[in-house]
């Protein structure tokens, strides 16, 4: 009596064949997937590489076609307090001025504001209204710019010269711009930060006050260290809104274009000024407003590498 089994060559060679064929059904699969990621990596690739190329052709015709003037006023471009285009007298420090004051106002009452409002959806709101706040928050940020200016122009500026007169004897000016931009970019950088914040994992709160935290303690010692860099983005996010904000800007600051180094005086912005007259412009003109659009760009980038700087510092000094 024989034991065990038997294979036919006939069944050995089918064996062998379907081994054969779901090799090369694996060796043509692997070779697929690796053309995928190929491509993959190329396309991806080249779309940072686009982003660069973008930026570098921006800002070299930026450059370009503000060279003339440049050539023609010097350093006196940057250092004049006057721009008078029936003269061509191009002066770009009101607007620098303008720009940087309204935007400092700006961050100045958006970050505490902000930072209150995520706190309260975050840690206190009651979860019914948790939904209704955050979505009319989030509203505000889809409101067009023009819309805020208008109410600037008719409600706030009427507003501030019937009650401070002393202070807003116009109703428009620089400090008047800042708050426009400051109700512009609350939204955003509350609706970032909220975000961040929710991304704080339960147990890390519920550990502290385990311990005996108060909700300000809770958010102070374990939210706010956790989530630093995503809070600065979002203040970043609202900076570089406000730094180049055009529309709002131009209703409410005044348009004047002689330096006047106060904060609650009219004055201009390099975005309201490139807006105003951009259009009529030509010659000497034209090219020194080009390069004010330059010296915006230019203001943003050293404030986004600022910004980088001071978190990598962080970074730095957080225990690890």
């Amino acid at each position: 009596m024989t034991t065990g089994s038997s294979v036919t060559p006939q069944a050995a060679e089918g064996d062998r064949m379907q081994k054969l064929s779901a090799s090369g059904h694996e060796r043509s699969a692997l070779k697929r997937n690796g053309l995928v990621d190929r491509v993959f990596e190329i396309t991806t690739r080249g779309s940072a590489l686009l982003v660069l190329l973008l930026l570098g052709t921006i800002t070299g015709s930026l450059i370009l076609a503000g060279w003339p003037a440049l050539s023609e006023l010097g350093l006196s471009f940057f250092t004049d307090d006057r721009w008078a285009a029936n003269v061509n007298r191009f002066g770009a420090l009101p607007a620098i001025y303008g720009t940087l004051v309204t935007s400092l106002i700006a961050i100045a009452i958006a970050i505490p504001v902000s930072l209150g409002i995520a706190i309260f959806l975050t840690e206190i709101c009651p979860p019914k209204l948790r939904r209704t706040i955050g979505t009319m928050v989030e509203l505000l940020a889809g409101v067009p710019s023009i819309i805020y200016g208008m109410w600037g122009m008719e409600v706030l500026a009427p507003f501030l010269q019937s009650h401070f007169p002393s202070v807003f004897p116009a109703g428009t000016g620089l400090t008047t711009a800042g708050l426009i931009l400051a109700i512009m970019i609350i939204p955003f950088i509350t609706a970032v930060t909220r975000d961040v914040m929710n991304t704080v994992p339960s147990i890390m709160r519920e550990s502290a006050y385990g311990l005996g935290c108060t909700t300000w303690e809770v958010v102070r010692h374990v939210i706010f260290p956790s989530v630093k860099a995503g809070m600065l983005g979002g203040v970043i996010l609202g900076l570089g809104r406000a730094l180049g904000e055009t529309m709002a800007v131009t209703f409410v600051i005044g348009n004047n274009l002689f330096l006047n180094a106060t904060v609650t005086g009219q004055g201009t912005s390099i975005a309201a000024l490139i807006a105003n007259q951009f259009s009529e412009a030509d010659g000497l003109q034209r090219s020194a407003l080009l390069l004010l659009g330059l010296v915006l760009f230019l203001i943003t980038f050293a404030v986004l590498a600022l910004a980088r700087f001071m978190l990598n510092r962080m970074n730095q000094r957080a225990p690890s």
